[in-house]
Order: structure tokens, then C-alpha cells, then sequence
């Protein structure tokens, strides 16, 4: 072997990052599998409001698995608003503790003859949730970012949490994460049109 191939070689192993974190399950990796997609539609289903109809539950659900994907550990994340204080950084990628969550999910489903939660009922799916947000240390608050403890609450927290949530909350479009300029500030946001 050349001298030059050798260095090549060597820079190319040391200055490529490999596509999938060593020591992580896949799907962790990359984001979250089509059949966890499909649990999370039918989580969406039952905890989320009825008002927000199906397209609300699909930008939720789009919502939640862009930000698994796009999470980074030990990314800066500056201060808070008013504060000078930096916030630590990011921890691990609370996703690394949903993969037996969704399976404990799918688990409570075979316990009531159903293969997956998204196949069961509508109102057994919402019983199912309903008994593992109360077991262990029970949910008692939404986090406003998921923290990996409960995956439910987590997606939960995430839509209630959201903008969309927000102006669903409201009946009007509050626009949360948006900023509408001083000369519509003295302006009452507008209506959502949902009752």
C-alpha cells in the first residue's frame, strides 16, 4: 500500500461520521419505525381533543417524530429569555427509553387479544393508557418537553405544549411561536372558526 492511500484512508476514518450512533437500537438512531408511527396515530386518537380533527392528530404525530429525529445530545441550547444564564446542555435522547414503552403498549394490547395497540378499539385503547399513565409513579403534569418517562405523556405534553395546541387551547390563532409585529399587537388574535 501506498504511502498517500494510507493517509487517505486514514483521514476517511477519522473524518466520517458514521450515519448510526454506536450503542443505540436503530430506530433511536434514526428516528422512530413505521409500526411506532402507526402506534402513535392511534395514541393520537384518544388523547388528543376530537377538535383538533385528523389533521391536527397527523402534524402531532409529524411533530413528535421530527423532533426524536432531529434531537442532539449535548446540543447548546443557549439561554432563556430574560436570563444571561446559559442552560446546560442537552442530555441523552429521552427516545432511548421509548422502544419498551411502545412495546409495554403493544404487550397491554395482547392482554385484550388484539396483535398491536393501534388495532385495538378506540375505547379500550384510551382504558390501555389510561392504566399506564397510572402505574409505577403516576403522570400527574405534562412535560412541556418530552423527557423520556412516559412516552404518553411526552407525546401529550408535546401537542398541548405546541402552538397548535395552544390555539386550540384558545379558540384563536395565537400564533404562540410567531411574531406578529407591533402594529398587531394591540389586536385581539383572530378566530380559529372551531367552536
Amino acid at each position: 500500500m501506498q504511502r498517500r492511500t494510507l493517509l487517505q484512508t486514514l483521514a476517511a476514518a477519522i473524518f466520517v461520521r458514521p450515519s448510526v450512533s454506536v450503542g443505540l437500537p436503530a430506530q433511536v438512531a434514526t428516528g422512530i419505525t413505521e409500526a411506532q408511527v402507526a402506534t402513535l396515530r392511534a395514541l393520537a386518537e384518544v388523547v388528543l381533543p376530537t377538535a383538533a380533527g385528523e389533521a391536527g392528530r397527523t402534524a402531532a404525530v409529524d411533530r413528535f417524530v421530527a423532533w426524536v429525529r432531529d434531537y442532539r445530545e449535548g446540543a447548546d441550547r443557549g439561554h432563556t429569555y430574560g436570563s444571561s444564564v446559559l442552560a446546560p446542555a442537552t442530555g441523552p435522547s429521552p427516545a432511548t427509553r421509548y422502544p419498551a414503552q411502545f412495546a409495554a403498549l403493544d404487550q397491554a394490547a395482547s392482554g385484550r387479544g388484539a396483535a398491536t395497540f393501534a388495532s385495538l378499539p378506540a375505547p379500550e385503547r384510551r382504558a390501555v393508557v389510561e392504566t399506564l399513565l397510572n402505574q409505577g409513579p403516576p403522570v400527574t403534569a405534562l412535560p412541556a418537553r418530552p423527557n423520556g418517562a412516559s412516552l404518553i405523556a411526552d407525546f401529550m405534553g408535546s401537542y398541548f405544549a405546541s402552538e397548535a395546541g395552544y390555539d386550540l387551547a384558545y379558540n384563536a390563532a395565537i400564533g404562540r411561536d410567531t411574531c406578529r409585529g407591533l402594529d398587531d399587537s394591540g389586536k385581539a388574535p383572530g378566530s380559529l372558526g372551531k367552536a
